[in-house]
């Protein structure tokens, strides 16, 4: 209520309600009239002023003739201008842009404006309920990435490899009313005082810094295609959330594209593997370690399901004796229903560096059948007459029986790989990771021509995703494929 009227709205007592800027754009009409001031019984405001906009009267009540006469003069001046008035609340359209222009000031003033060290955690803490371990370090890499970006200019601010682990630590709600460690202490200090606000987002600066962050490693060469996309990804869902609770209008990376190259997710062919060479390696993981401790030879078979079935790895060290069909004869089947993945203690909710999640992109009560070949059958047969199983049944666990971990896996396959290769293969591409024999299983299936929907349901893949990043790698059919050419163009010859 300002000092010379009396009205709910600006100018008037009775005349209309406060215009809200989320509110419909109002009804407006230049079928204006205005009367004359009179006087009413009343001891407030003895004189009113009537005015009637597109059939509907309004009235406004003032303490004085001179405060009646000057709202008088306001509304006139506004239908010499031309403007159209407000059906609903009598108001000329001026007046309603100004009483909204000043509500949406008043708005961003009160707007909350949290730094990113505590908009991550916050966002953190909401999805951590309900989300996979590695969904969740994946966020945390994310949030943690673009921290580097929203460190500013000072001086005094942490190195980007102590701020990246300070952010880490911090986002993990568990650890939100602890100490930090010593080693990061002065990090977290710094981060939760000085690191930027959300809307350092409004410049371009900071836009193309966290960009230029999600695109590059901390040695400042280009991130893997994969990366880029994981990162990005997570960056937009974390801004959607800012968006949704206020503290941002619009996503900072929209329209923005990443400007080093970028990987196609193709899968490489010098990675592929042939039959002897697949052979050869799962010999020579026989013959890793000593005698006595087995080290090579229980992971045999395990190699075996993702070079003869396409198991994930994390997959292969979900298997149990109960997911398996192992006939004396013929094929047999692997029902695959879980996942093991490797996350660290501090992603899981079970204290546990493995996650036990279902299956990837599934519903979590799902499986997935995949028929496995006689040779298959008869290395699993043999593995577990030979190793047995762990308590819970699962067919691949390490040497003291608990779950395989990546790191054990990962060595005897670096050994394994210079007894079964010469030097110039060993240094190459070719199966380089244990990940690169399931890609050789897939190419198999699709160069002895199984449908490609027939390959992505015993993958666990989509068709999409199958067509992408498989096509470089199918071979053998370019003569049969020219030969039907030929015959649609009626080129074929009688040889």
């Amino acid at each position: 209520m300002n000092q010379r009227e009396t009205s709910q709205v600006p100018g008037a007592r009775d005349g209309g309600r406060p215009v809200r800027p989320e509110e419909p754009i109002p009804t407006l009409s230049t079928d204006v009239r205005v009367w004359k001031v009179n006087r009413v019984k009343s001891k407030r405001a003895p004189y009113q002023l009537r005015w009637k906009v597109a059939g509907n009267i309004k009235t406004a009540s003032f303490a004085t003739v001179a405060l009646a006469e000057s709202r008088r003069s306001e509304l006139w001046q506004a239908m010499r201008r031309g403007e159209g008035f407000d059906v609903e609340s009598g108001l000329p359209e001026s007046e309603l842009r100004a009483a909204a222009a000043k509500q949406k000031a008043a708005a961003e003033e009160c707007k909350p404006d949290p730094s990113w060290w505590d908009f991550s955690r916050e966002y953190m803490a909401i999805r951590w309920r309900g989300t996979a371990a590695k969904t969740r370090e994946g966020i945390a890499d994310s949030l943690a990435t673009v921290a580097l970006a929203m460190l500013g200019e000072d001086a005094k601010a942490p190195t980007q490899e102590d701020a990246r682990l300070a952010l880490r630590w911090a986002v993990v709600p568990a650890n939100r009313d602890e100490e930090p460690p010593s080693e990061l202490e002065d990090a977290c200090a710094w981060l939760s005082a000085h690191s930027l606000p959300l809307s350092s987002f409004l410049n371009p600066k900071v836009v193309r810094e966290v960009q230029h962050r999600l695109s590059f490693k901390l040695d400042d060469t280009p991130a893997a295609g994969e990366t880029y996309k994981r990162r990005r990804r997570g960056f937009n869902t974390a801004m959607e959330f800012a968006i949704a609770s206020g503290y941002l209008e619009v996503n900072p990376l929209a329209g923005v594209k990443r400007t080093t190259p970028k990987g196609d997710g193709k899968v490489d062919r010098r990675v592929l593997v042939n039959p002897t060479q697949g052979t050869q390696l799962l010999i020579a993981v026989s013959y890793v370690g000593s005698v006595h401790r087995n080290r090579g030879r229980r992971l045999v078979a395990f190699f075996a399901v993702l070079l003869y079935a396409a198991l994930r790895p994390a997959e292969a060290v979900g298997l149990r004796e109960v997911d398996c069909h192992l006939p004396e004869k013929g094929w047999g089947t692997l029902t695959l229903r879980e996942t093991r993945p490797v996350s660290g203690k501090k992603w899981t909710d079970s204290g546990q560096r493995h996650d036990k999640r279902g299956l990837k992109a599934r519903e979590a009560d799902t499986d997935r059948p995949v028929p496995i070949p006689p040779l298959l059958v008869a290395m699993l047969r043999a593995h577990l007459e030979e190793f047995g199983t762990a308590k819970d049944g699962r067919l691949f666990p390490n040497e003291r029986g608990d779950v395989l971990g990546t790191s054990s896996y990962w060595r005897v396959w670096q050994e394994a790989r210079p007894i079964a290769l010469p030097p110039d293969k060993v240094a190459s591409p070719l199966a380089h990771r244990p990940y690169d024999l399931r890609h050789t299983c897939i190419t198999n299936w699709l160069n002895a021509g199984v449908p490609v929907a027939e390959v992505a349901r015993r993958a666990g893949n989509s068709p999409e995703v199958i067509h992408r990043r498989y096509e470089g790698c199918i071979d053998g059919h370019e003569e049969l494929n020219n030969k039907k050419i030929e015959k649609a163009m009626g080129w074929q010859t009688s040889d």
